[in-house]
């Protein structure tokens, strides 16, 4: 997702097409923020 998000960055700055640009950074924030908050209840746990 964040690489998907990159192109589309990428594409919407050089087209300078704005939807592709904004739904490049919204992935990418998504991307970054999925990558780091554990979902489904996963704990580290140290014994």
């Amino acid at each position: 997702m964040v690489v998907l998000g990159l192109i589309l960055l990428i594409i919407g700055l050089v087209t300078t097409t704005s939807i592709l640009t904004t739904i490049g950074i919204i992935l990418l924030i998504v991307g970054l923020i999925l990558n780091f908050v554990p979902i489904g209840g996963t704990r580290r746990r140290f014994y």
